[in-house]
């Protein structure tokens, strides 16, 4: 008899079972757990019962596993109670009692049942890798969800452990989003364009619009919701949003540039802050929104092609609710758009009163006297202004803060105003929120621009320190996959030294420079070429034999060089020398006075000297790195320019510092090697240590992608050779290069003789 038959079954069990109100649950068990299956599920059910976790946890078990029967089958439902009982052991009954919710989240969400097992079973590894964020992770799980599919939910997952690397208090600041990177990489994963990925990009492009250099931020920890949507301004810093919500891929960068190009329409047209005095919010918006209009259009006096970049973000329509919003955000529309049609007569109005006063642009207190009786009208038609909501639209325009000077306003007045920015409050808090850390670089990164504010701008003209010329993806090992343009490469011009430093180099080390030079000389690095009528070799040259027999039906003694022979006869490769400059190289070498950089100079002046005398094509560069958006490459040396003294000097002029995000400077390397035309192509790196940046706290991370980077590149026809300097550096190295492409040099006063050496053997 099954337990369709027998229609108390589900219920005695329960019973023995100690179910909380166990009666009531069984006709939608037996519904949900037919036959066989409802045996299974109560045997869990009882487990979790006998097991001592509390019945609050069997109880959310029971309550929402029925459920997940009915919306995914009872199979992923009895095996969520094993990984309830994992979790109460592993990370506490907490989070075992949130997980069947969390669950029936999950398979909403999901719908099919493999789908949830997958999402279970990620739930379990992340158990065993950071218990004590389980609990946080499971009370997001159903905001994770609704922005990430699977796939990036793990991945989401995982950049957490890792940016916590072995520390749990850093992991679970991540997944209670203390760590504002824990909401980056939620936008990251979820397709948003953000802040961090184009911060470059966006400094480049306001020194390119008017050589204005300014510090840009993100919004301040701990601000309010309004301050993280839209664009701040003020002292002589930008705050930009993280992301803009709704926007994605080029749409999302545009909305970047508009917003920081209006900002900078205020930085060079604004005059003098407004003070407040006794004007009510809803007077202080409308100028507000004047002078966003008034700046733009004289922006677009001297770069017209503004226009294009700000006109689509208008949006706004000429009808909908009669409230202060939405008529601004069509005042907004009107006063940019010369086609844009609006019936209403206060919109009308404004529009009028704005372009009448063309010729007086220049004068930022037309704003206010227009703001003003804009304000007046809206008052006498009744029109409501909640100023606690009001979010100014369109969104690439800022919060007008950096407009207003609220020092002579009273202060229940004060009160009141604030509820129109708060991000007032944002600005008040920096001093107390930033880190140290954050706070010294913002106020050296503000002495060097020269405190640049919005009262009187000093537009400077900008001294190129590096320019970001390319984006690489960084593979991650951990989800499998390869994030796109993680990396951003930084060329910097190399500082020139003593070319005479580098002179000394040979004149002291003469009788290895010629020995160098001879072996050089012999190598021969080619395509194999066949040569014919030979007296000896491996093959048979068909004509000469077919000649030879001629000649003896002849009777002519035939000629016995009939053997052909493969033969590299001249020498046909491409060199490019990476020489890791991080801040280890500063070391002493040991038993030496020199330093691991001084020796890594010596070594390639001398291979440099031999390559040049032979015209080989050959390149050296430097990297280090400063977190992946500024992997710093310095070209020493390029392919098709003269070893000269130039080039010596940027040689004897390299400094260490910094870390070796050597994957990135790899890639980008090989990008130089790939335009080549040579039958081989050699990237001979010469590097100190371990692959490390301080933005990376899994020391795995950056070995693998540097694996993938080498291996990519042997797939593209370049070989890649390694000298490491560490003589603890087997494990990683050989796991980057290789074994057969690794050598070690445990005394680095030999390296000058050998790098020179290593090179012959591979180019033989």
């Amino acid at each position: 008899m099954n337990a369709r038959q027998r229609p108390d079954f589900l219920k005695l069990v329960a019973a023995k079972a100690d179910l909380p109100d166990g009666g009531a649950l069984t006709d939608e068990a037996r519904q949900a757990f037919p036959d066989a299956d409802a045996a299974r599920w109560l045997h869990a059910v009882r487990k979790l019962s006998q097991a001592g976790y509390g019945q609050s946890v069997v109880a959310s078990y029971t309550k929402h596993s029925v459920t997940i029967a009915r919306q995914v089958g009872p199979g992923p439902a009895i095996e969520l109670a094993d990984l309830v009982s994992t979790l109460a052991v592993k990370s506490g009954r907490n989070a075992a009692e949130l997980l069947p919710a969390a669950a029936l989240q999950a398979a909403v969400r999901l719908k099919e049942d493999h789908r949830l097992r997958s999402w279970l079973d990620l739930i379990e590894r992340f158990a065993t890798l950071a218990p004590e964020s389980v609990t946080p992770l499971l009370e997001r799980a159903d905001r994770l969800l609704s922005t990430l599919n699977l796939a990036r939910f793990k991945a989401w997952i995982l950049a957490g452990v890792r940016s916590g690397g072995g520390d749990a208090k850093r992991r679970l600041r991540f997944f209670t989003f203390e760590d504002p990177d824990a909401e980056r990489w939620l936008q990251r994963e979820a397709g948003e364009v953000i802040f961090a990925d184009i911060e470059r990009r966006l400094k480049a492009y306001l020194i390119a619009l008017w050589r204005i250099r300014a510090p840009i931020r993100e919004p301040a920890p701990g601000g309010s919701p309004q301050s993280c949507r839209r664009t701040s301004f003020g002292r002589g810093l930008i705050r930009l949003p993280s992301t803009f919500s709704g926007y994605r891929g080029e749409q999302a960068a545009e909305i970047f540039r508009a917003s920081l190009a209006h900002v900078a329409a205020h930085f060079m047209y604004s005059g003098p802050k407004f003070p407040v005095r006794s004007l009510k919010p809803v007077q202080v918006s409308l100028i507000s929104l004047m002078e966003d209009a008034r700046v733009e259009h004289l922006a677009m006096r001297d770069l017209p092609g503004l226009r294009r970049l700000w006109l689509p973000f208008h949006i706004a329509q000429p009808s909908g609710a009669f409230v202060a919003p939405n008529l601004f955000a069509r005042l907004a529309r009107a006063l940019i758009d010369p086609t844009f049609d609006d019936p209403d007569g206060w919109v009308q109005k404004g529009r009028r009163l704005f372009f009448s006063r063309e010729a007086e642009w220049e004068n930022p207190e037309i704003c206010r006297e227009i703001g003003g009786l804009l304000g007046n009208d809206l008052g006498q038609m009744r029109v409501q202004f909640n100023a606690r909501t009001y979010v100014v639209e369109p969104p690439y325009r800022d919060d007008n803060l950096g407009l207003w000077d609220f020092e002579d306003q009273a202060p229940e007045d004060r009160e009141e105003m604030e509820l129109l920015f708060e991000s007032i409050r944002i600005e008040q808090q920096d001093e107390d929120d930033e880190s140290p850390p954050d706070r010294e670089r913002e106020e050296q990164e503000q002495r060097e621009d020269e405190e640049v504010n919005r009262a009187s701008v000093s537009t400077q003209v900008y001294e190129e320190e590096g320019i970001p010329v390319a984006r690489y993806s960084e593979y991650d090992y951990l989800t499998g996959r390869e994030r796109s343009e993680w990396t951003t490469i930084v060329e910097y011009q190399p500082k020139p030294g003593p070319v005479n430093q580098i002179d000394s180099i040979l004149d002291e080390q003469h009788d290895l420079v010629e020995r160098i030079t001879a072996l050089v000389r012999s190598a021969r690095v080619s395509r194999p070429q066949r040569v014919r009528r030979q007296a000896e070799g491996e093959n048979l040259d068909i004509d000469a034999c077919i000649q030879a027999v001629i000649s003896r039906r002849l009777g002519e003694t035939p000629d016995p060089r009939v053997y052909a022979t493969f033969q590299r006869r001249h020498r046909d490769l491409s060199v490019l020398v990476l020489l890791d400059i991080s801040e280890s190289t500063k070391d002493r070498a040991r038993g030496t006075v020199s330093s691991v950089l001084d020796m890594e100079r010596q070594a390639t002046a001398l291979l440099a000297h031999a390559m040049a005398g032979l015209g080989d094509p050959f390149a050296i560069a430097g990297f280090c790195s400063n977190r992946r958006d500024d992997v710093r490459y310095y070209r020493i040396k390029d392919f098709g320019s003269p070893y000269d003294a130039m080039a010596r000097s940027y040689l004897a002029g390299i400094e260490g510092g910094l870390s070796t995000r050597i994957g990135a400077a790899i890639r980008h390397a090989g990008a130089d090697l790939k335009r080549q035309l040579t039958h081989r192509r050699l990237l001979l790196i010469v590097t100190d240590g371990e692959p490390s940046d301080i933005d990376v706290t899994d020391r795995k991370y950056l070995v693998e992608d540097a694996r993938k980077a080498v291996n990519t590149l042997a797939g593209e026809g370049i070989d890649t050779f390694c000298v490491g300097l560490d003589s603890g550096g087997d494990s990683y190295l050989t796991r980057i290069f290789g074994r057969r492409n690794v050598a070690q040099i445990d005394r680095l006063e030999r390296l000058p003789e050998r790098l020179p050496m290593l090179y012959l053997r591979l180019t033989a």
